[in-house]
C-alpha cells in the first residue's frame, strides 16, 4: 500500500499503522517505566561501543593477539552499522516490540560468549555477533518511541536519549577501566546482562502494540548491497590513515566498492516491493535535511570527543580517567541542550531556529578552541568545551524530532535505522578524515623541530603519556606542541562541519508536530 499521509485506510491488521487521523491510535500511551525500558536499550548499545577500550590492554594481556586488536573494537562497529537499518526495517515488516526484544537477546548472547572467549579469534567473531544485535538496540528504541508518543510529546524522551550519547561515550571508558581494575575484563561483557534482563522484563510487559505485522516482503539484494557500501565506508573509516594511506589502492578499492554498491542499492531500492530504506522518505524536505545534520552532528561530535582526550593526557599530562572527566562540560552542554530542547517543543515551541543556533554556537566554541596552547590551565581548556557541547546538544536534538515527525508510520523503524546509521557513518569518516589531519599537522611540527627523529614520533604509536615523561625536555615539548597543533587543525575541522550544519538548517520548514501517534497535525 503506498498511501499518502492523512488519507484514510481499510483498518485491517495489515494497514493498521496508516489509520486516518480521525481513528482510535493503535497502542496504548507507555508508563514511565516502559519508556526507562527503552532508554536502557540505548545505554547498552552505546556503551559497549566505548567501555571496551580501556581493557584492550589487560585483555591482549590474557588471550594474545596484539596483532588482530583494533579487530575487536571494529567488529563490533561494523556489524552495529551494517545492521542498523535492516534491524529497522525487519520492525516494520515484522513487528518493532519483537524485532526489538530480539536485538537485545542477540546483544546479550554476544556479550555472555565474548567474556567465555578463550583466545583472540573466538572474541572477535563474538564481538561480531554482539555488534549485530547491537545494530537493532537504538533504532528499535526510536522507532518504538516514534509509534507509542506522537512527536510533540515524544520531545522529552528523546531528549534524554540524546543526554545518554555523551554520558555513554565519557562513562564508558571510566566504567570499563573500573571493572577491569576492581573485578576482572570479563566483566566488562557480563555487566551487559542484568541491564539487558531488566530491558527484555519491561518492555515485555509494560509496551502493548496492536496490529503492527505488516506484509512480510523482505528486499534481499538490498541489503546485501547496503551491507557491503557500509562494510566498505566504514572499512575506509577504520584503516584510512592508519593502516593505509589515503590514497594507497586498498583504499581506493574500498571507495570504489563503497560508490558502486551504494549506487546499485538507490537504484534497487526504487524498485522493491519493500524497500530497506524507503526512497519516498527522502522526498520530505525536513526528513533529507535532518539526516544531513545527523551525518555532520555525529562526525563533529565524535572528532571532538577523540581528540580532545589526546590532548588532555598527552599536554596537560592528564590520565585517561581525568582526560575523560574533563571532558564533562563539553558532555553537561550536550545534556543541558537537548533537555532544554524536549522540554520546550513539548510546551508548543518550534524547533526550526534551534540547529541553526545550535551550528553557530558549535563553530564559535570549536574555533574559541583554538585559543588552548601548550601553557593553557586545564581548567580553562575543559571549560572550552562547555561552549561546543552547546552547539551540538542544540544541533543534533531536533535531527531527532524531524527525522520522527517526517516519516509516515508505516516507515517509522525505517526512518530511525536511516538517521541512526548516517549518524555512525559521519563520525566513523569524521573522524578518519579529522584524524589524517591531525596527524599530518602533528608529523610537520615534529619533523620541523627534531628532524629524522621527528620522523620516528610522528605516528605517536610508540608514545605513551608515561613514556613520555621520561623523554629529553626537548622532545617534550616538540611533542606537545604537535599534540596541540594537531588539536588545532581538527577543531578547525570541527568548525567546518558545523558552520555546514548551520547552513543546511536555515532551509528546514517548521512543520508542526503531530499530536498524535500516527496522526498528521
Amino acid at each position: 500500500m503506498n498511501q499518502r499521509r492523512g488519507e484514510a485506510a481499510p483498518k485491517t491488521a495489515e494497514s493498521c499503522a496508516d489509520q486516518p487521523p480521525t481513528a482510535a491510535p493503535a497502542v496504548a500511551p507507555p508508563s514511565r517505566l516502559a519508556v526507562l525500558g527503552l532508554l536502557l536499550g540505548i545505554i547498552l548499545a552505546t556503551l559497549d561501543g566505548t567501555i571496551v577500550g580501556t581493557a584492550l590492554p589487560t585483555i591482549v594481556g590474557d588471550l594474545g593477539g596484539l596483532d588482530h586488536l583494533s579487530w575487536v573494537v571494529t567488529a563490533y562497529l561494523l556489524t552495529t552499522a551494517v545492521s542498523t537499518p535492516i534491524w529497522g526495517k525487519a520492525g516494520d515488516l515484522y513487528g518493532r516490540k519483537g524485532s526489538y526484544l530480539t536485538s537485545i537477546a542477540v546483544f546479550l548472547v554476544g556479550s555472555v560468549l565474548c567474556g567465555l572467549a578463550q583466545d583472540m579469534g573466538q572474541l572477535i567473531a563474538f564481538r561480531a555477533l554482539q555488534g549485530l544485535g547491537a545494530g537493532g538496540l537504538f533504532v528499535g528504541a526510536l522507532s518504538l518511541l516514534g509509534t507509542l508518543l506522537p512527536p510533540a510529546q515524544a520531545g522529552r524522551s528523546q531528549s534524554m536519549i540524546g543526554v545518554l550519547l555523551p554520558v555513554a561515550m565519557i562513562g564508558g571508558p571510566l566504567l570499563g577501566g573500573f571493572l577491569t581494575d576492581q573485578l576482572d575484563w570479563r566483566w566488562v561483557f557480563y555487566v551487559n546482562v542484568p541491564v539487558g534482563a531488566a530491558a527484555l522484563l519491561i518492555v515485555g510487559l509494560c509496551i502493548r502494540l496492536r496490529g503492527e505485522r505488516g506484509p512480510a516482503r523482505i528486499d534481499f539484494l538490498g541489503a546485501a548491497l547496503l551491507t557491503a557500501g557500509v562494510l566498505a565506508l566504514t572499512l575506509i573509516g577504520t584503516w584510512a590513515g592508519t593502516a593505509y594511506d589515503w590514497i594507497s589502492p586498498q583504499i581506493a578499492g574500498l571507495a570504489a566498492l563503497s560508490v558502486a554498491a551504494l549506487g546499485w542499492f538507490v537504484h534497487v531500492e526504487r524498485r522493491a516491493p519493500e524497500p530497506i530504506i524507503p526512497p519516498r522518505l527522502f522526498r520530505d524536505h525536513n526528513f533529507t535535511l535532518a539526516q544531513v545534520l545527523s551525518f555532520l552532528g555525529g562526525a563533529a561530535m565524535l572528532a571532538a570527543a577523540s581528540y580532545l582526550p589526546q590532548y588532555m593526557q598527552f599536554v596537560r599530562g592528564m590520565s585517561s580517567t581525568e582526560s575523560g572527566l574533563l571532558l564533562l562540560p563539553l558532555m553537561l552542554g550536550m545534556m543541558g541542550a537537548q533537555l532544554f530542547i524536549g522540554r520546550a517543543v513539548a510546551g508548543g515551541g518550534g524547533y526550526r531556529g534551534y540547529p541553526i543556533a545550535g551550528g553557530a554556537v558549535a563553530t564559535a566554541g570549536a574555533l574559541a578552541l583554538l585559543m588552548v596552547g601548550a601553557d593553557t590551565a586545564t581548567a580553562v581548556a575543559s571549560a572550552l568545551t562547555l561552549v561546543l557541547g552547546l552547539g551540538l546538544g542544540c544541533l543534533m536534538q531536533p535531527a531527532m524530532l524531524i527525522t520522527m515527525n517526517s516519516a509516515e508510520p508505516r516507515d517509522m523503524g525505517a526512518a530511525s535505522g536511516t538517521t541512526t546509521l548516517l549518524r555512525t557513518i559521519g563520525g566513523s569518516l569524521g573522524v578518519a578524515v579529522l584524524g589524517s589531519v591531525y596527524t599530518g599537522r602533528m608529523a610537520a611540527t615534529l619533523t620541523d623541530r627534531l628532524g629524522r627523529d621527528g620522523e620516528r614520533l610522528a605516528g605517536g604509536h610508540e608514545v605513551t603519556p608515561a613514556v613520555l615523561l621520561g623523554l629529553p625536555d626537548g622532545v617534550r615539548d616538540a611533542f606537545r606542541a604537535g599534540v596541540t597543533g594537531g588539536l588545532h587543525s581538527v577543531m578547525i575541522g570541527t568548525a567546518a562541519l558545523c558552520a555546514v550544519a548551520s547552513a543546511a538548517a536555515w532551509l528546514i520548514r517548521e512543520v508542526p508536530l503531530r499530536t498524535a501517534p500516527g496522526a498528521p497535525d
